[in-house]
Order: structure tokens, then C-alpha cells, then sequence
């Protein structure tokens, strides 16, 4: 049995590279910012929910809006980010809302999906910082929720005896590192 450390660095190589320190302390449950926090909004929040889901769509399992991440990114942002570093990331997140406002004349909430990926794609482009950001919190809350952690990946609550190298099929999900 790996405990939640182990788990979160196994993770963090799975995703490609280390977690930020503020990811990894939120992941810990740690509350690192012990200053001010801004205040989400129902519509911020609609919008984290939204580009959450285009960034991990309903597929085969359900999608990062469907596992909540958006309050994971919300939690994390208040809890372990500096109040300057929540202002850049939310003003990212309003970028991406006048420009869908600016091309399309409506809220990036109330845009069809194929424009919603539009925006994104256009977001990767103007704001490559606030994009990246936004996608490692992204997965990172979506393949540690139990949505993302049993549905998504394989998991095994009790695993059997240890089998390092193991064929995968091609339809066979990764498993869980939990």
C-alpha cells in the first residue's frame, strides 16, 4: 500500500513533470495562503466549470465538469495561491469571457461546444501562462476525484500481488495511482 505522498508524486510523473508546490499542497489538503482570497462569483464559477469540461469532455466516462473539478480549482486557488496569483488567474478567466462576449456576443458559458473549443483554442494562443495553469489544475482534480481516480483509470481498492510489467490492451484503461 503507497500512502497519499507516494500516490501524488506517482501522479505527478504521470501527468508529465512535477506538480506546481501550490497543486501538490492542495492536494495534501494544506492551506499555504494565510492572506487575503477573492471571492467567486456564480458566474466565475460557471466558467471554471465550462472550460473544465472542454479542456476533459463527457466521453466514454463522464467529464471534468461531472467531477466537480471547478471546486477543486476554486479550493486551491483560495487556499494556496497568493492573492496576486488568484488576480492573474481569474483575470485569465475573464479574458476568456470578453473575448467569447467580443467574437460571439454571449458568455463563454452560454456558447455551443464547437465555439467553446474555438475560445479555447484562440485562449492557448493569447494567454499560453493562464492556459497551462489552467490545465494542470484541470487534470489534476479530475484524475484525483473519484469520478477520475475509478471511472476514467482503472482502480483496484485492494490490489492483488505485485506484476511490474503487464501488457496493456489497446482498449485497456492506465490505473489509478491511488
Amino acid at each position: 500500500m503507497i500512502n497519499r505522498r507516494e500516490t501524488i508524486q506517482r501522479l505527478s510523473l504521470l501527468l508529465g513533470g512535477a506538480l506546481s508546490t501550490q497543486v501538490t499542497a492542495g492536494l495534501m489538503g494544506q492551506v499555504l495562503n494565510k492572506g487575503a482570497s477573492l471571492n467567486v462569483d456564480d458566474h466565475q464559477r460557471a466558467l471554471l466549470a465550462d472550460l473544465t469540461d472542454v479542456i476533459i469532455p463527457d466521453t466514454g466516462t463522464p467529464g471534468a465538469k461531472a467531477a466537480g473539478v471547478e471546486e477543486f480549482i476554486i479550493r486551491v486557488m483560495r487556499d494556496c495561491y497568493e492573492l496576486k496569483d488568484q488576480q492573474f488567474f481569474y483575470a485569465g478567466l475573464a479574458e476568456l469571457d470578453a473575448g467569447s462576449q467580443a467574437a460571439h456576443q454571449k458568455s463563454f458559458v452560454d456558447l455551443e461546444s464547437p465555439a467553446k473549443q474555438t475560445m479555447v483554442k484562440d485562449l492557448i494562443k493569447s494567454n499560453r501562462p493562464f492556459f497551462n495553469q489552467m490545465r494542470q489544475l484541470t487534470v489534476t482534480g479530475y484524475f484525483t476525484s473519484e469520478i477520475g481516480a475509478t471511472q476514467a483509470l482503472d482502480y483496484l481498492p485492494v490490489p492483488g500481488r505485485f506484476e511490474g510489467d503487464i501488457p496493456l490492451t489497446p482498449e485497456q484503461k492506465t490505473w489509478a495511482l491511488r
